[in-house]
């Protein structure tokens, strides 16, 4: 394989040239991430990391709430094990980054090299975990479906999928496809639920806001917004034994992301939530019987921020980013120090399996990132 996979394996799509320069075979392609990506990024091509969830596991919570670390890569066998994985985001716990999901992401996005990371096939709360964390750093990487088939799901293709709106009359080609992926005029999920047309105020996620930025909306002062959206989800009627065996697995079990894991007790109904900065502010009960439904929220916003609306573990949109009185989004001190700890992490995890000749290079490329998170923890005020 690619030498570069140890730090993560990427999607590299509408390359013009596929053979990296200066090599004759694989195996003499660089043995870390970063320089393919921006490779890629130089001749147009639109990048980002596949299955992104291995090698970010987080720990287990114990029956008495401490963290525990299990033997939980893939949704291994927990024996008689009562606690329960990790279900809460964002989690400050740090991962081993030791697989081949978007582990040296923390790194390449601070390098402004990464257009998107993957979704839908590993674990959400470890997908969602490492995005919503430099998200609050202020990047704005974008979330795509992915079903990594027939290697990770073995079922069909489109179990973990992307929806790209396009404009009306706009013809659907791989080119328009992908444009609407790099600039977020998307949701991904496992097509048992969407989330059709988010906006924020009158800006659109994925479409030019304010000032002509793409998905940015610009307050002058803090203030109210308003969150609207059509949605629509499709449950069993009621709770059966296939559903429910889905409900009661583990989320590092598979299917990783399922509606029938969003079920409300018994009832027919999921929560649909809006996220700001990485937690919900509102929740609303969503009856899941196919048909779609016109929402909208109010919702106070006190500082730049991200905004996105999720079915948890269903559907999940891109962000609108909200730029109040022109300030950069920052805020929490703890994703900007969890993402400090994780570039230390995954050096200390990926630098064994890097090239000799290739270490100073990739060292540099670490302590900036590092430092770029320094930078932005300097300027967080939020705890």
């Amino acid at each position: 394989g690619f030498p570069s996979s140890h730090a993560g394996h990427l999607c590299l799509l509408r390359l013009r040239e596929d053979d990296y320069p200066g090599t004759t075979r694989i195996e003499e392609w660089p043995s870390w991430t970063l320089p393919v990506l921006k490779w890629g990024k130089e001749q147009g091509a639109v990048v980002g990391y596949s299955h992104s969830g291995w090698g970010l596991a987080l720990p287990d919570y114990a029956p008495n709430g401490e963290r525990v670390w299990r033997n939980a890569r893939r949704g291994a066998d927990q024996g008689d094990w009562t606690g329960r994985a990790a279900d809460i985001l964002p989690d400050y716990e740090m991962p081993p980054f030791d697989g081949i999901g978007a582990n040296e992401f923390v790194v390449t996005v601070a390098h402004d090299v990464c257009d998107f990371i993957s979704a839908v096939d590993t674990p959400a709360i470890w997908e969602l975990n490492i995005w919503y964390h430099t998200l609050n750093c202020g990047f704005r990487t974008k979330i795509s479906g992915e079903t990594d088939f027939p290697c990770i799901y073995g079922d069909k293709v489109g179990l973990g999928r992307i929806y790209v709106k396009l404009d009306q009359g706009q013809t659907l080609d791989f080119d328009t496809w992908v444009q609407g992926l790099k600039q977020g005029r998307s949701y991904c999920g496992d097509g048992m639920s969407h989330i059709f047309d988010f906006k924020v105020n009158n800006t659109a996620m994925g479409e030019p806001g304010t000032t002509g930025e793409i998905s940015q909306l610009n307050l002058l002062k803090p203030g109210n917004v308003k969150v609207s959206f059509e949605v629509a989800a499709l449950l069993a009627t009621e709770p059966n034994a296939a559903t429910e065996a889905v409900r009661n697995r583990r989320l590092d079990q598979k299917p990783y992301w399922s509606i029938e894991r969003s079920r409300i007790d018994d009832s027919r109904t999921v929560p649909i939530e809006i996220i700001v900065n990485g937690y919900p502010v509102a929740t609303r009960k969503l009856r899941a019987d196919g048909s779609t439904k016109t929402l909208d929220f109010d919702i106070d916003i006190t500082q730049s921020s991200w905004i996105a609306a999720r079915i948890f573990p269903s559907a999940h949109t891109n962000p609108v980013f909200i730029e109040v009185a022109n300030q950069p989004i920052r805020p929490s001190q703890r994703s900007a120090q969890w993402c400090i700890e994780a570039v230390d992490t995954c050096w200390n995890s990926k630098v064994g399996q890097i090239a000799t000749a290739e270490r100073p290079a990739a060292e540099q490329a670490y302590n900036q990132a590092k430092a770029f998170y320094q930078n932005i923890l300097a300027e967080t005020k939020t705890p």
